[in-house]
């Protein structure tokens, strides 16, 4: 077994300890610092995602996962600023005004690292105002809204009125356990995503069919 394949493999198992050692020991064999991020580390987030799309692991798996993901990847970071790698885009998350949940947010953006894109957690109970202007200071390429509450999904659809004055210039995408697909395309919401692994499924159709290929670059 290659280096590379231990190395997924050993983010699947969720070892930090083996993720390091083997990510050190890629970095010392002269791999290619995107080589080692794209077949080793996030190949082993996609099929974490995979398997939690289809409920043959569940949070606690996820969980040690993209921990032992980000150690590897703490292992390469200077090499990856270095080698001026990007990230595949950038999504804007936050769980709307009056809401206090956070899990399903943190599932998914742990998802979405994992699969190679940069994610600007707004935290949760977020005013409109703060989603608005993350996109004029940050420029996301996607902006996600999660809600558990129904008495906040009116919240949601004032946000995503709002952000329709950027146009093509951001999608958003809604989830959250009492937002339906039907919801999201009465607001005028891009996207819905019924769970984390289906939300990176989401953002990449959004960011590929809207932007250039070299858009988060």
């Amino acid at each position: 077994m290659s280096t590379l394949e231990k190395i997924k493999e050993q983010v699947i198992a969720g070892s930090v300890k083996n993720v390091q050692e083997y990510t050190d020991i890629a970095v010392a064999e002269g791999l290619n610092v995107s080589t080692i991020l794209n077949d080793g580390l996030i190949a082993g987030m996609n099929v974490i995602g995979a398997l939690f799309k289809n409920n043959e692991v569940y949070v606690p798996e996820v969980l040690m996962a993209a921990r032992a993901m980000h150690t590897g990847l703490a292992v390469i970071k200077p090499l990856i600023v270095s080698a001026g790698i990007k990230e595949k885009g950038v999504v804007a998350i936050g769980t709307v005004k009056g809401d206090l949940h956070d899990i399903g947010k943190n599932l998914v953006i742990m998802m979405l690292e994992g699969a190679g894109y940069k994610v600007i957690d707004l935290g949760i109970d977020v005013p409109a105002e703060k989603f608005l202007r993350v996109v004029e200071e940050q420029h996301p390429h996607v902006v996600g809204l999660s809600a558990l509450l129904t008495t906040t999904m009116p919240q949601m659809q004032e946000i995503v009125k709002k952000l329709q004055s950027y146009g093509d210039r951001v999608k958003i995408i809604v989830g959250g356990a009492p937002i339906t697909a039907k919801f999201a395309r009465e607001i005028g919401a891009n996207g819905y995503a019924e769970e984390a692994a289906s939300a990176v499924d989401r953002v990449t159709e959004l960011i590929g069919s809207t932007f250039p290929a070299d858009a988060a670059q």
